[in-house]
């Protein structure tokens, strides 16, 4: 018995990218750089900062870790959709959302409602190559940072336009390579949604 279901829904990825190694919120700059192929390790996507089996916990966590904890790297990857990234722009009054201000490490279209897939479920290549979907990624002030500083007059705009769009994190649960254009399927868990008694 399988704990995943195969859905009809397969997206198709448009942009890839890497934030470089020395980047990150402590030296002020989450920019990523556009490639048009990428080898996805067990610790991410190799050449990317984010890379690594264990990361310090953040404010992310803060109710679990105190800051700068090891924890589990299921930060990896930071996924958003073409569509999400489209309606961030409208609301922003942009003509495009640059992935590369977002820190992002893919973008893929053609999965409706890709912010709210649920936990756990994977999107997997032609090739084999699996990603873990972890949570969705809440808006922060790094990406207005980087949008002010090519569009000035707009970044502090994004964090509100990107509520409930800014897509998900991920982490690889197979190995292998992803190159823009690949077909990617959804996978789904089986399970209901949670549905607890609260009433005491």
């Amino acid at each position: 018995m399988t704990t995943l279901r195969k859905t009809d829904i397969a997206g198709t990825v448009t942009w890839l990218g890497q934030v470089p190694p020395g980047s990150g919120t402590d030296v002020g700059t989450i920019r990523a750089r556009a490639r048009t192929a990428v080898m996805a390790g067990f610790d991410g996507f190799d050449g990317d900062s984010h890379c690594g089996a264990t990361r310090p916990s953040c404010v992310r966590v803060k109710l679990l870790h105190p800051q700068g904890t090891e924890i589990r790297n299921t930060r990896q990857l930071s996924i958003l959709s073409a569509e999400d990234c489209g309606a961030i722009a409208d609301a922003m009054g942009l003509d495009w959302l640059n992935p590369e201000w977002l820190g992002a490490s893919m973008v893929v279209t053609g999965i409706p409602d890709f912010t709210h897939i649920p936990p756990g479920s994977r999107l997997q290549t032609g090739a084999g190559t699996t990603l873990t979907i972890d949570l969705e990624n809440e808006p922060c002030n790094w990406p207005g940072k980087e949008i002010e500083a090519d569009r000035p007059g707009f970044g502090k705009a994004f964090r509100r336009a990107a509520e409930g769009r800014r897509g998900v994190t991920a982490w690889v649960e197979r190995p292998g390579p992803v190159a823009l254009g690949d077909a990617i399927q959804l996978y789904v868990p089986t399970q209901r949604a949670w549905q607890p008694d609260t009433r005491g």
